[in-house]
């Protein structure tokens, strides 16, 4: 998943659920205030707009709503083939390592979209959309007020303007028949038809009280906050409703106001149906305006203007302000609350506990060895603070000049690379070489070597591994600094000899059979074969692949349910993947540029884990054991026969891909 999908999911899912429950309330309030006014009921749902616009802003500033359906991943395919990516961006090869690059196999398809990344994007999709439909509503009415010209009856307005307690000026213009409409944050304005000249003095006083109901009480601002809160939660059914009687009781409150300055019932509810069915729905513009009349809820009004012993109480002017305000105050502590109560501890009671054992037996071992456990679970937070308390312990032991601490500091530049966080890893590094060079940095020392080839300087990079070689006190440490500095030497056809020479050293020098062995043999073959010594090359290559199958085998789970494995047919039905990690590239692949697909064919067993895992078709480099370390995280819904799990074979094919 992309980095900005990882950090805009939470907020974004938080604020889902949230909002949901917001306009649950918010009906539920609205339901027990069915007897009350429409411009209080309206009050009510001006405070739910302002309450979803808060919310975004309030899952900024309180820990992440943690759902659970925020960690699933989506099925994977029913037939027998299962297939991932793994993306590694690697910085461009130089020109010089082209020869080198020969042998590489071809880029594997591209990554499939994380489902998580699909919903935001069509979530914002959503939400542009709506904006983009404001924005051309106020160029149309920008347009529209240009070419109009100011109404006959706009001093008649201002002395009606002010009956109902409105004291900035309100600009009145009249355009062709459009219907009437007021709209504008900082400059009130009502539009008038130009026929509104042949109307009756009863009818233009009606219309423009109605107009001047909305710039009273504030109707276009509330437009704005409600419509921008529609915005947000378009995707959600609730929030239509809400928007629906947002509208709805605006209008029923403006014509109780109209009704309360003195007009007749039946006088008005005539003047709002001619005017209704004789002008154009201002449809281009309805986004940022407010038309006197919507079809839609125009029986619904007529009925409630007709009835009598309706409440028609306005509240205070300020009173949707004060309640938009007091209902942000509720959310916050709302959204807090809602927050901690499934947010996961900061330190988890096992880790807790393995901390306070390993300090009282003074063992940072322990402490280590619970930190890789971790790891091989992807649990990186808890391996973080294990390995952070394991410095701590050895500090306290050896003190910061010691080769324990460095090794320490190392480790967590480990974990941090595993993580993909480069920068806090060579920051980890960076204060374990200010302690000198030690054979407890050959690590780090390799590992910043390679950063610097990918950063396209090979004379760093060089001198990084020969510091290691330095330093190195064992056979594979030694080994490998050789290997890569033997890689870089082979990238100017002068060295072949001299990187001939580096390859053989660290074959001699390493463990047989080991991964690191297993390196040097692939590095080794790609040589020789771009070396035209193809005959050398062979059992070199067949010895790395054995090794690599070894190591791969070794990794999985072999103990299956029953001794007979079954395939997919003659009633025996498929399994079906419920949840996968993506593979991470091995540094070593990673800075020699790998790309390619490795093959697995698994046994998924009736407690959908897959084992006997067996590479069919190998990558090296050290993408097949990080194949088979993500597999043995996967989990599956087991293949049946007659109604009963049972063991299934299937193949799985897992994309490295560099970008």
């Amino acid at each position: 998943m992309l980095n900005w999908t990882a950090t805009i999911w939470p907020i974004a899912a938080a604020a889902a659920v949230k909002s949901t429950v917001i306009l649950a309330a918010a009906w539920l309030v609205a339901l027990a205030m069915r007897k009350r006014s429409a411009a209080s009921r309206h009050v009510v749902w001006t405070a739910c707009a302002a309450a979803l616009l808060a919310l975004p802003l309030l899952s900024l500033s309180v820990p992440a709503l943690r759902l659970k359906s925020a960690g699933l991943v989506l099925p994977g395919d029913p037939g027998l083939v299962f297939r991932t990516t793994a993306i590694a961006r690697p910085a461009p090869s130089p020109g010089a390592s082209a020869p080198a690059a020969k042998a590489a196999p071809a880029a594997a398809p591209g990554a499939p979209t994380d489902w998580r990344t699909v919903i935001l994007l069509v979530w914002g999709a959503g939400a542009v959309v709506s904006g983009f439909q404001v924005l051309l509503a106020c160029l149309a009415l920008r347009r529209m007020s240009r070419a109009a010209s100011p109404h006959p009856e706009s001093s008649r307005a201002a002395l009606l303007a002010r009956s109902i307690g409105i004291h900035s000026p309100v600009r009145v213009l009249e355009t062709p028949d459009r219907m009437p409409m007021t709209f504008g944050l900082l400059r009130p304005t009502v539009i008038l038809p130009v026929s509104s000249s042949e109307w009756s003095e009863s009818r233009r006083r009606i219309v423009l009280l109605h107009e001047l109901a909305h710039v009273c009480r504030g109707d276009v601002a509330t437009h704005w906050m409600a419509r921008a809160a529609l915005a947000l939660n378009w995707w959600n059914p609730l929030a239509w409703t809400a928007w629906r009687e947002f509208l709805k009781e605006r209008e029923r409150a403006a014509d109780d106001l109209v009704l309360a300055a003195g007009a007749g019932q039946s006088e008005y509810a005539g003047h709002l149906l001619e005017v209704a069915r004789t002008l154009q729905s201002p449809s281009p513009v309805a986004a940022a305006a407010i038309a006197m009349a919507r079809p839609s809820q125009l029986e619904g009004r007529l009925l409630a203007i007709l009835a009598d012993g309706v409440n028609r109480r306005q509240p205070g002017r300020r009173a949707a302000w004060i309640a938009a305000a007091a209902a942000i105050a509720l959310i916050a502590p709302l959204a807090a609350i809602r927050a901690q109560s499934t947010a996961a501890p900061a330190v988890p009671p096992e880790v807790d506990a393995a901390i306070k054992a390993a300090t009282v037996q003074k063992n940072h071992d322990l402490l280590e060895q619970a930190a890789a456990k971790y790891e091989t679970l992807r649990k990186y937070g808890e391996a973080q603070t294990l390995l952070e308390a394991s410095l701590a312990l050895r500090e306290q032991q050896s003190g910061k000049q010691s080769s324990e601490y460095v090794e320490g500091l190392v480790n967590l530049g480990n974990l941090a690379r595993k993580r993909g966080s480069m920068s806090e890893s060579q920051k980890y590094y960076e204060q374990a070489l200010a302690l000198g060079d030690r054979p407890e940095a050959v690590p780090a020392l390799i590992n910043l070597g390679l950063d610097a080839y990918r950063a396209q300087n090979p004379s760093a990079a060089f001198d990084y591994l020969q510091r290691a070689r330095n330093v190195a006190r064992n056979g594979n440490d030694m080994g490998r600094a050789m290997t890569w500095m033997a890689f870089l030497k082979s990238l100017q056809p002068e060295n072949a000899a001299e990187a001939d020479a580096l390859y053989r050293g660290a074959m001699s020098a390493e463990d047989a059979n080991s991964a690191v062995q297993a390196l040097t043999l692939e590095f080794y073959g790609r040589f020789l074969n771009n070396q035209d010594r193809s005959s050398e090359a062979e059992p070199i290559v067949a010895r790395a692949a054995a090794i690599r199958k070894s190591l791969a085998g070794a990794l999985s789970r072999h103990v299956l349910a029953s001794e007979t494995t079954f395939r997919v047919g003659g009633g025996v039905t498929a399994p079906s993947l419920l949840s996968k990690v993506e593979p991470q590239y091995s540094e070593d692949a990673r800075a020699s540029k790998i790309a390619g697909t490795v093959t697995l064919q698994v046994v998924i067993d009736t407690d959908g884990i897959a084992k006997e895992i067996q590479v069919i078709k190998s990558m090296g480099y050290g993408l097949d054991e990080k194949a088979v370390e993500a597999i043995n995280l996967w989990t599956f819904k087991p293949g049946t026969m007659g109604g009963q799990p049972v063991p299934v074979q299937a193949t799985i094919e897992v994309n490295f891909r560099l970008m």
